[in-house]
């Protein structure tokens, strides 16, 4: 498989924007949910703790989907990070002299 570094790129950039927007967006509904969940339950509603429920049950999805895009950018920028300087070193021992180019003096 081949990557090169722009795709590498694009893509931690794109789970890292992902994540911005799910931190943002994602949870708009959970404070409500919650509120109405806890209204239900004092009202004596046995759905105000299925309610609780999906609450609970979204907040944990959200933090898996938060924590998987942090992963993903930070994988991708540490394996960037790496690949730049592998190939420095590769390069660099390429032009380095070795002990075969001195057999072809």
């Amino acid at each position: 498989m081949v990557v090169n570094q722009d795709d590498l790129g694009a893509v931690g950039h794109e789970a890292y924007m992902l994540r911005d927007r799910l931190s943002r967006d994602g949870d708009h509904a959970r404070p409500a949910t919650f509120d109405a969940a806890i209204a239900l339950t004092n009202g004596n509603f046995t759905s105000g703790s299925e309610l609780l429920k999906v609450h609970d049950r979204w907040n944990s999805q959200l933090r898996t989907l938060l924590d998987a895009c942090a992963r993903i950018s930070d994988h991708l920028d540490y394996s960037k990070s790496v690949h730049a300087e592998d190939d420095a070193d590769i390069g660099g021992n390429l032009l380095s002299v070795s002990k075969i180019s001195e057999y072809f003096k």
